[in-house]
């Protein structure tokens, strides 16, 4: 995976100071376009995802030994490849088979789609792939 989830962050914890401390540690920089994070509030986490050849175990061995992280009680984990995603914000009344062709289009992923489990009071759906890069 080229992707590292933080967890255990504080409400008041900003994307800025992820960034510094992903920056301090790996040497790496965000404004060169080595990386990037998105922040998950509702989970107190961040994903951290690695676009240069960057070792992941090694960056959350070194996130998990910082002073700074463990001071804010911060860990990290390698995210592990899934095939399910889930789409929000889908209108009432949308098929699955609408949801499947959706995802099975080129433009879209183009990813065989082997399942999807509506959520409709949550206006979402779990959408699981044959494959794992289906969901990239």
């Amino acid at each position: 995976s080229t992707s590292v989830v933080l967890e255990n962050m504080k409400e008041t914890v900003k994307d800025c100071m992820v960034i510094m401390l992903v920056e301090n540690v790996s040497g790496l920089s965000e404004d060169d376009g080595d990386f990037s994070v998105e922040m998950i509030p509702e989970l107190r986490a961040a994903v951290v995802t690695f676009n240069a050849n960057t070792d992941t175990g090694e960056f959350a061995k070194k996130v998990n030994q910082n002073h700074r992280a463990k001071q804010q009680n911060i860990t990290a984990r390698c995210l592990e490849l899934t095939k399910s995603i889930r789409a929000e914000n889908i209108p009432p009344n949308t098929s699955s088979d609408y949801i499947t062709i959706y995802f099975e289009n080129k433009r879209n992923g183009g990813a065989q789609v082997t399942d999807v489990q509506q959520l409709p009071d949550e206006d979402a759906a779990i959408i699981t792939f044959s494959d794992h890069k289906g969901n990239a």
